[in-house]
């Protein structure tokens, strides 16, 4: 068996995404003599890429693996059903391997779990990894793309747009009279948080109102991000609509909503994002923008069997708003 990556890193006592990053020139905090150290020991112990064999194993292999993020949040299972269904058009198997939720440890040993078998492809799932656990994916030169989650980094992805995310579910709320419209349950400091924000405001400045500081509220997309936002508002508050930023936070808005015998939609119109079965499994049923996470899937696996991919390849998959109970025009102001 030729030497390989994992085996420099040892001899030279640091990361195998150091040695990674330094083998294939890729920039990073490497000082120059851990440098030449990482490149004299690969030299001295006979490294070679072995790209040949890279290319034969994932060309060869029928099985796909999906990596997954633990956000508490339910609408991976229709990405996953869109690519077990294309997968097995093309007689291709799917392993599954979970990543934890923002941690960059629990994903680098997804990653290096993955790439240590043979695989045609690696689909991320909603996931941002750490710069460290991307280098040793870009390293293992297997084909891969992001599901669910946009970047500005050059990473391959299908997802939703969601700069029109925000704009278009707070641009609905506009159009049913609402003036006071709080965005909640996201994370406002991530490249996500950061577009859907954009779209909110952007839509907010077009009808000329100022928006207040504190109507953006942060959050992971959970049930729980939903109650605390009422807690955190209040029962008086001038909102009127909301756009929550998952199914389960708009879940969280309406029990808390009922708790405190707030009338929705009557009193709140809520919007959510997502557009899974759990709009309509409660009530009332929530008003929401849909993805269209099967088709990421789909498209996500053809993607990865295609001859030739393109690292910076980007699509993005359309969106709906569909209509339900939890949403009226001309909502009062709570209180």
């Amino acid at each position: 068996m030729g030497v390989t990556i994992k085996d420099i890193a040892k001899e030279a006592n640091v990361s195998i995404a150091s040695v990674s990053r330094i083998l294939s020139r890729k920039s990073g905090f490497n000082s120059k003599k851990t440098i030449k150290k990482v490149k004299d020991i690969a030299k001295k112990m006979g490294y070679r890429k072995n790209t040949a064999a890279v290319e034969l194993v994932t060309q060869s292999s029928k099985v796909l693996a999906v990596i997954v993020s633990a956000t508490k949040t339910n609408f991976a299972n229709q990405i996953i059903n869109g690519i077990h269904e294309e997968a097995y058009k093309h007689g291709l198997n799917v392993i599954i391997i979970y990543a934890g939720e923002n941690d960059p440890q629990r994903q680098f040993e997804a990653v290096r779990t993955v790439i240590e078998r043979s695989v045609r492809g690696i689909l991320l799932l909603a996931l941002d990894l750490s710069d460290e656990s991307y280098n040793l994916l870009k390293e293992a030169g297997t084909p891969y793309i992001f599901l669910s989650i946009s970047n500005n980094r050059g990473f391959p992805f299908i997802a939703s747009d969601d700069y029109l995310i925000g704009y278009q579910s707070t641009k609905y709320l506009i159009d049913k009279g609402h003036q006071n419209i709080a965005l909640t349950g996201l994370e406002t400091t991530s490249y996500v948080g950061k577009k859907r924000i954009k779209g909110y405001l952007d839509a907010l400045n077009e009808d000329g109102i100022i928006p207040k500081p504190e109507w953006v509220i942060d959050g992971s997309f959970t049930y729980e991000d939903g109650v605390n936002t009422l807690k955190s508002l209040g029962k008086s508050s001038e909102i009127t609509g909301i756009v929550a930023c998952s199914d389960f936070v708009g879940l969280g808005l309406i029990n808390q909503a009922s708790a405190w015998g707030i009338k929705v939609p009557d009193e709140l119109s809520i919007i959510s994002v997502d557009g899974t079965e759990l709009c309509e499994l409660v009530r009332p049923n929530l008003t929401s923008v849909t993805q269209s996470f099967y088709e990421m899937g789909t498209l996500g696996v053809r993607y990865l069997i295609e001859s030739n991919q393109d690292d910076h390849y980007k699509k993005f998959t359309g969106l709906k708003i569909e209509e339900r109970q939890s949403t009226k025009r001309n909502g009062k102001i709570l209180g």
